[in-house]
């Protein structure tokens, strides 16, 4: 995104100025409006240079640039990074190994984390790829009070692939549930320190 134009930068005979408080002040000549930036100790910001005639606000600019990328650090910060992790399944799974790898996945959906389950075939197994939506089915219904399936089972040339995303209210319940140990973790060392001063 491109700075907006400031001060003597701006190059129109007139602007719509917006006051430092929001208020209206209307369309006035370039130089009446940085006369009123200059008395009053703010800067002439172009804030919709596509209208015609082209909008202005009076404001602190160095303070405007300054809160826009406060925000911007707290989005990134609040921003969840989603991970996909890969299950790797054969369409003859023992049910051991099947019990397995479903609780991987259960383990990875209560993390908050995508997983994408492949079923892989062998020589004459392609031929059966209803096995093998099948054996993806009945993952998808064993884990389906964790996840729900984003992406439907799909043939990929030798593989069947498939996408399960947490529940949106799980992956909010697990941080809050993981959010809440920590702090029931520093009030109990603030309690062991307290007993220990005593």
């Amino acid at each position: 995104m491109t700075e907006p134009r400031i001060n003597d930068r701006i190059r129109v005979p007139e602007v719509r100025l917006v006051g430092p408080e929001g208020e209206q002040v209307g369309v006035v000549s370039i130089g009446e409006a940085l006369r009123l930036a200059q008395d009053s100790e703010l800067d002439l910001v172009e804030v919709a240079p596509m209208a015609r005639p082209p909008v202005c606000k009076l404001m602190d600019y160095g303070k405007f640039k300054y809160e826009a990328a406060q925000k911007a650090r707290d989005a990134r910060r609040n921003q969840t990074l989603t991970v996909i992790k890969e299950m790797r399944l054969r369409l003859k799974i023992d049910p051991h190994d099947y019990e397995t790898k479903k609780g991987h996945v259960v383990r990875f959906l209560k993390g908050g984390d995508k997983v994408k389950i492949t079923v892989m075939f062998r020589g004459r197994e392609q031929s059966r790829p209803e096995m093998g939506y099948r054996l993806l089915q009945r993952l998808a219904a064993d884990v389906s009070e964790l996840g729900v399936v984003e992406s439907n089972p799909k043939q990929d040339g030798r593989n069947m692939v498939m996408v399960i995303a947490p529940h949106k209210n799980q992956a909010a319940t697990d941080a809050a549930r993981r959010t809440a140990k920590q702090e029931k973790a520093s009030a109990s060392e603030s309690a062991n320190e307290q007993t220990a001063q005593a």
